[in-house]
């Protein structure tokens, strides 16, 4: 087993590490046994199945009692009702304050897990065990929990960090090649919003990523968890302003995510495609030029992302932008770019002619 690169989240109130490895899950039952708790429900992916055979008999050998409840994959599993299958569970398995909720799937299950854990007996502890890419270098970093509304994600949820995360990254390999190349989509954003050297690196490493080579990826994601960290730290629950950054691209891929519906596009998809428009919306107002489109673009496509949505209507989608979290007072607020390697929030009105027409530039014909 490969040496553990450890990243700590110095938050104020609530620090915890992140343990970044190939291979250790069944580490998981002594990681949890240093909390305590009085009792575990693994909440999994079904997806995941092997790695819940993993722990089962880590469970087992270490005397640790532990329930589990399956959540069927995909986004619509981030809902109301699905939570509430999930509250009733727990108390009909009598869960109490002590008791610990880990979080064993993507990132629908770490954000269903998460939100469900600060809510149970209003509030229980959580541990995240990411197992994809897109979890392991963002949801499972920062506290975000939530579930979707019909027509707007993640409007329901609450910031509720974890008590540790365990990243083994040897759960990629039972990840399909387009959940992987989903994942990078996020990837390449933390170079985008905060670091030039960073994506420079990515550039010049296709063949590496696109391979899965475990050094390198144990540097990658431990590189973006560090630099997520470092924005969490800083506004933990978006409050100054700053947080707001990871949302480089968000704001179209919500909108193309709700008008495609939940899961015809998987999430770094959509992501990838909505930082392809953040960038022409940018250049648009002047602020980047066409090279900074171009570098975006080239390395987008060469890890294998789309560079393209469905054509359709305009209208719905101004129409759920205008429902994102980050609007105050009615404007749809866009993180855009100035540089590789930075980002702002743009809280003035823009031109919805040209909000439509970067959209419309990466729809299919």
């Amino acid at each position: 087993m490969a040496s553990e690169t450890v990243v700590r989240v110095e938050l104020a109130h609530s620090p915890y590490t992140i343990g970044i490895l190939a291979g250790g899950l069944d580490q998981l039952p002594r990681r949890l046994a240093a909390h305590s708790p009085t009792k575990v429900f693994v909440l999994y992916d079904e997806n995941v199945k092997p790695h819940l055979a993993i722990l089962e008999s880590a469970f087992a050998t270490e005397l640790v009692e532990f329930e589990v409840f399956e959540i069927p994959s995909g986004e619509g599993s981030k809902c109301i009702e699905l939570a509430t299958s999930i509250w009733q569970f727990l108390a009909e398995k009598r869960a109490d304050r002590k008791s610990m909720i880990v979080a064993l799937g993507g990132g629908v299950v770490g954000d269903l897990a998460g939100f469900v854990a600060a809510s149970y007996a209003r509030g229980i502890p959580f541990f995240q065990v990411p197992t994809t890419l897109l979890s392991h270098v963002d949801s499972s970093v920062g506290g975000k929990t939530g579930i979707n509304l019909p027509n707007a994600k993640n409007m329901v949820g609450a910031f509720w960090q974890p008590a540790e995360v365990l990243i083994d990254i040897q759960t990629l390999s039972t990840l399909e090649d387009r959940e992987y190349v989903s994942g990078l989509a996020e990837v390449i954003k933390y170079g985008l919003i905060m670091d030039q050297p960073f994506f420079e690196k990515l550039e010049a490493n296709v063949d590496k990523i696109a391979q899965r080579d475990d050094e390198f990826l144990i540097e990658m994601i431990a590189h973006c968890c560090r630099l997520k960290s470092q924005v969490v730290i800083e506004d933990e629950k978006e409050t100054s302003g700053r947080r707001a950054i990871l949302n480089y691209g968000h704001t179209f891929a919500h909108a193309f995510e709700a008008q495609f519906g939940y899961g015809e596009y998987l999430h770094g998809e959509a992501v990838a495609v909505g930082m392809l428009c953040a960038g022409r919306l940018a250049e648009k107002l002047g602020m980047v030029d066409e090279s900074f489109c171009s570098r975006q673009h080239a390395l987008i496509e060469a890890v294998g992302l789309p560079t393209q949505v469905a054509r359709c209507e305009a209208t719905p989608l101004i129409e759920v932008m205008q429902r994102d979290k980050k609007n105050v007072d009615d404007i749809i607020r866009f993180i855009l770019p100035d540089r590789i390697g930075n980002v702002t929030l743009i809280s003035q009105p823009i031109d919805r002619q040209l909000i439509v027409d970067s959209m419309q530039e990466y729809m299919a014909e």
